[in-house]
């Protein structure tokens, strides 16, 4: 792949950066990291970076707010994962959804440089998730089929083996830590043949072992604080992003 000057990410929490802090309450994340590593690779200043992702979003949203803006900006490269939020929902159809998600490529991919699309985590160790490892897979594997379809490269956190160790997650279980964000930013360089400063499915060093009554602890911990507000939010109808902007909305020289 050819020289790479500018760069659009959209998606949600996970592409916004939540797990992340930076400065001033905002989140650096993945996408961040990874369009310095692209601004490595031009002359000083030369690179522009957008991140349209904001947390909570659905696919229909991202397509409706996000696609349009990311094509008036017809960028380089547009890193487009969409589809989790709407997955973890009762009754979600994986099939539908990734239809859907094929129509936002075809678009995309009839305006910008080159689209880089994202599979799901396996969610085998992810309490709350790991009963819906199966239509993660079913997306999962429709995401590639559809990368196949439009010959999108495909950042695969389904491998990324890396992922799987709890330190690769913040304290609510549900996004990256900033090691696990550094470890997307690092395989997203990897599939567009950069080279890397460090490997990202590189072995986490040993962690003691935890007694049981340490983890049934930790388990309390992260359900009262983290579960019950994230069920509530779903009950009431409430997004996390509801009152939140994109964080870069324009291209700017990163």
């Amino acid at each position: 792949m050819g020289g790479i000057g500018s760069y659009a990410a959209i998606g949600d929490s996970f592409t916004e950066g939540v797990g992340d802090p930076g400065p001033n309450d905002t989140f650096i994340g993945w996408a961040d990291r990874f369009a310095a590593l692209l601004a490595d690779r031009v002359p000083e200043h030369d690179f522009r970076y957008a991140n349209l992702a904001v947390r909570g979003r659905l696919l229909d949203q991202i397509v409706a707010e996000q696609v349009p803006r990311a094509k008036a900006l017809a960028p380089d490269l547009v890193s487009f994962c969409a589809g989790g939020n709407d997955i973890i929902r009762p009754g979600s159809d994986p099939d539908d959804v990734a239809e859907r998600f094929e129509r936002a490529v075809a678009e995309l991919n009839d305006a910008v440089g080159t689209v880089l699309v994202t599979t799901g985590f396996d969610t085998r160790g992810v309490p709350v998730l790991r009963h819906l490892r199966g239509k993660v897979a079913t997306y999962t594997a429709h995401v590639r089929a559809i990368a196949d379809r439009y010959d999108c490269p495909v950042l695969d956190l389904w491998s990324l083996r890396s992922v799987q160790d709890r330190r690769a997650w913040d304290t609510d279980r549900l996004h990256l830590s900033p090691e696990g964000h550094t470890r997307v930013a690092l395989r997203a360089a990897q599939v567009l043949g950069l080279p890397v400063p460090a490997e990202p499915d590189r072995p986490w060093p040993p962690l003691p072992p935890q007694t049981t009554l340490e983890v049934r602890r930790d388990d309390i911990h992260w359900a009262r604080e983290h579960l019950a507000p994230w069920i509530g939010r779903r009950l009431r109808g409430v997004s996390s992003g509801d009152t939140v902007e994109a964080k870069r909305p324009d291209l700017l020289p990163l």
